[in-house]
C-alpha cells in the first residue's frame, strides 16, 4: 500500500523527525510505501499533491494540529500522537492498513478549521487541564527557542570577538558602545565593529523572548485573536521587569480574554470588525489593566526574588540544583519532566540584566550537558558490550552517537522503550552526575541547544565536556551491570540463531 503521513511535536525538534524516520523504516520493512511531511521547527516541505492523490491512506502522527488537513479529504485517516509513532511505528502502520481495508473515511473533510487558521494545539476535549496547559505552554516555548538560540549565540560570538579586539576587558567594553556609533559608520575590517554588531543584534533578538513566549501561548489558546494581547502583555512584562514569569501570566491572561471576547454573541453588523478591532482592542486593554494595576508588581517582585536566590547559590547548593536538574533531564528523555527542566533553563535566559557568571547560564549548561548523556551512554554501551543488546539496539546505538552529541535526549528512547527500568535508572544516575559536575565547574551557556557543536561558546568548555564524558561512562557502566544480571531472552535467541547460521557456513582453511 501507499501512505502519506504528517508528523509534528510541540517543540518541533526531535520527536517530529524521529516519528517520520520510524514510520518510513517500518513501512519499508512491511513492504509499504510511506512518505512523511515533517511540520517541525525548521518549517515543512509540503507533500507532492500527486503523492497524496495516489495514497491509499493517511497517517497523522502529531501533537499539534496538522496544517492544511483539507489536502487529505476523502482518504482513510489514522490520527495518533507523535510518541505513538516513535515507540510503536509497526502498530501505527497496522492501524493504517486496517483503516484502508475497512474503507472508512471521516464523515467531515478533515481540517476545515485548521485551514482557516484554527488552533495550533491538538488537545482531546476530554484531556485533563494539566495536559492542555502543558501543550499551550510548549507552543509558546517552541516559538521562543529560535529567538533564544539566535540571540544567545550572537551575543556569545560578540563577546568572543570583543575579547580578541579589546583584550581581556572586551566583553565589558562592547556593552558600552552606543548603537548610534555603529549606524552608518560600520567598518568591515574592524574587529570592534563586528563585536558591537554581533552583540547588539543578539541583544535585540533576545528582547523578543518574553513577548514571543506570551504571544504564542495566547495564540495556542485563542488562535489569531490571542496574538495581539499576548504580545502586548509580554512587552508589558518586559517593561515592568516581570520577566518570563510575567510572560507566562500574560500569555494565559491574554489568550483567555481573547477567547472569551471572540465568543460574544454580537449583532451581524458588528461581526466583521470583531476580529480586527474589538477583540484585539478590548483584550489588550484588559491585559494591560490587569498587569499594570493588579498583578504586575507582585510578579516582578517574585522574579527579582527568584533571580536573587539563583545568583546567591554557591557550593553545595549549586551542586544539589545541578543534580536535581540532571536527574529530571535523564528521567523521561524528552517527556514532561525533562521538558520542565528544559523550560526552566531556557526561560531563565530571558531574565533581564543577566551578566557573565549568572546562575541562569550555568543552569542552561547543566541541563544541556545532562540531556546529552543518555544517548551517548547507550551508544557507548552497545559498542563495548554488544552481546547484551539486540541487533536493532546495536544499530540504534550507532545513530545515538550523533543524537547525543547534538543534545537530542530522545535518541535513547528506543532503549528505554525496550527495557524501561534498567535504562531509566541508569540514565538518572549518569545525568545526575553530569548536571552536578557542570554546575560545580562553573560552565556557562547562552544558547538553548546545539550540544557539542556550540562548545566554543561555552565558558570552561573542557570542564563541560569532561562532565558529559564522566556521566556517559557512569551511565554506561550502570546499564551494563544491570543488564548483565538478567540477560535478555530476545538477545539470547538472536545469539543462538547467529550461532546456527555460523555453524552452517562452510569453513575456509
Amino acid at each position: 500500500m501507499k501512505f502519506v503521513a504528517v508528523s509534528s511535536c510541540p517543540t518541533g525538534i526531535a520527536h517530529t523527525y524521529m516519528a517520520a524516520e520510524a514510520l518510513e523504516v517500518a513501512g519499508r520493512a512491511a513492504g509499504h510505501e510511506v512518505h512523511v511531511e515533517t511540520q517541525g521547527a525548521a518549517g515543512s516541505t509540503p507533500l507532492d499533491p500527486q503523492l497524496i492523490a495516489d495514497a491509499d491512506g493517511v497517517i497523522f502522527a502529531a501533537d499539534l494540529e496538522v496544517k492544511d488537513k483539507e489536502r487529505f479529504a476523502g482518504k482513510p485517516v489514522v490520527d495518533v500522537g507523535v510518541k505513538k509513532a516513535v515507540h510503536d511505528p509497526n502498530g501505527v502502520l497496522a492501524q493504517a492498513v486496517a483503516a484502508v481495508e475497512s474503507g472508512v473515511v471521516p464523515a467531515a473533510a478533515p481540517g476545515g478549521a485548521t485551514a482557516a487558521g484554527g488552533p495550533v494545539t491538538k488537545v482531546d476535549k476530554n484531556a485533563g487541564v494539566g495536559t492542555r496547559v502543558r501543550q499551550w505552554l510548549m507552543t509558546g516555548v517552541s516559538y521562543m527557542i529560535p529567538f533564544v538560540a539566535a540571540g544567545g549565540i550572537l551575543i556569545a560570538l560578540g563577546f568572543m570577538v570583543a575579547q580578541a579586539a579589546w583584550g581581556e576587558n572586551g566583553p565589558v567594553e562592547v556593552t558600552q558602545v552606543p548603537v548610534a556609533d555603529l549606524v552608518g559608520s560600520f567598518n568591515a575590517l574592524s574587529g570592534k565593529d563586528w563585536a558591537v554588531l554581533l552583540f547588539r543584534t543578539g541583544g535585540l533578538a533576545f528582547g523578543f523572548l518574553v513577548p514571543v513566549l506570551s504571544g504564542f501561548i495566547a495564540y495556542a489558546i485563542a488562535d489569531r485573536p490571542g496574538l495581539v494581547p499576548g504580545f502586548v502583555g509580554g512587552a508589558i512584562a518586559g517593561a515592568i521587569n516581570a520577566g518570563f514569569l510575567g510572560g507566562l501570566a500574560t500569555g494565559f491572561i491574554g489568550g483567555f480574554l481573547a477567547l472569551w471576547i471572540s465568543r460574544w454573541k454580537v449583532p451581524k453588523g458588528v461581526r466583521g470588525v470583531m476580529p480586527v478591532v474589538v477583540v484585539p482592542l478590548l483584550s489588550s486593554l484588559l491585559t494591560g489593566l490587569i498587569m499594570f494595576v493588579i498583578i504586575g508588581r507582585p510578579i516582578a517582585g517574585l522574579m527579582e526574588g527568584l533571580t536573587g536566590w539563583l545568583n546567591g547559590l554557591s557550593g553545595a547548593n549549586l551542586f544539589l540544583l545541578g543534580a536535581i536538574l540532571g536527574a529530571m533531564m535523564g528521567f523521561d528523555l524528552g517527556g514532561p519532566i525533562n521538558k520542565v527542566a528544559y523550560v526552566f533553563a531556557t526561560t531563565g535566559l530571558a531574565t533581564e540584566g543577566l551578566e557573565a557568571g549568572a546562575t541562569q547560564f550555568r543552569i542552561m549548561a547543566a541541563v544541556m550537558g545532562a540531556g546529552m548523556v543518555a544517548p551517548l551512554a547507550m551508544a557507548l554501551a552497545t559498542t563495548v558490550r554488544k552481546r547484551l543488546f539486540t541487533h536493532a539496539e546495536q544499530e540504534n546505538g550507532k545513530a545515538a552517537w550523533l543524537l547525543g552529541l547534538s543534545f537530542i535526549s530522545e535518541g535513547a528512547i528506543p532503549f528505554a522503550a525496550a527495557d524501561p527500568w534498567r535504562v531509566i535508572v541508569s540514565s538518572v544516575v549518569g545525568s545526575t552526575v553530569t548536571g552536578a559536575m557542570i554546575m560545580s565547574l562553573g560552565s556557562e551557556l547562552r544558547a538553548p541547544h546545539g550540544g557539542v557543536w556550540v562548545s566554543p561558546l561555552i565558558s570552561n568548555a573542557l570542564g563541560f565536556l569532561l562532565a558529559v564524558a564522566v556521566g556517559m561512562v557512569v551511565m554506561a557502566v550502570v546499564v551494563i551491570a544491570l543488564k548483565s544480571m538478567k540477560p535478555n531472552p530476545i538477545v539470547e535467541a538472536e545469539q543462538a540463531a547467529d550461532a546456527q547460521v555460523a555453524a552452517r557456513e562452510p569453513q575456509t582453511v
